[in-house]
């Protein structure tokens, strides 16, 4: 039953979070300010979907370096194609 209710929460959060970018979107703020805040809640949720739906929180810390390091390959690898298409 702990479990239910810990992810019913983390739904919640994750729901607000949503909709929180929904509204920084249509409220008119200058550009890099807009994309600054929604790349920082995108960021945040992506790590609780990962710590817990994924279950990273509970497996050995070594687990987790190794998706992150993944993760890490994947950012530079599409921050690259991006620098190309410029």
């Amino acid at each position: 039953m702990t479990h239910t209710k810990l992810y019913t929460a983390i739904f919640a959060v994750l729901f607000v979070s949503a909709t929180v970018q929904v509204l920084v979107e249509f409220a008119g703020l200058a550009y890099w300010t807009a994309f600054g805040i929604i790349v920082a809640l995108s960021a945040f949720k992506a790590v609780l979907v990962a710590a817990y739906f994924q279950h990273l929180r509970f497996e050995p810390r070594s687990l987790t370096y190794v998706v992150f390091i993944g993760l890490a390959a994947a950012l530079a690898l599409t921050l690259a194609a991006s620098y190309s298409i410029l």
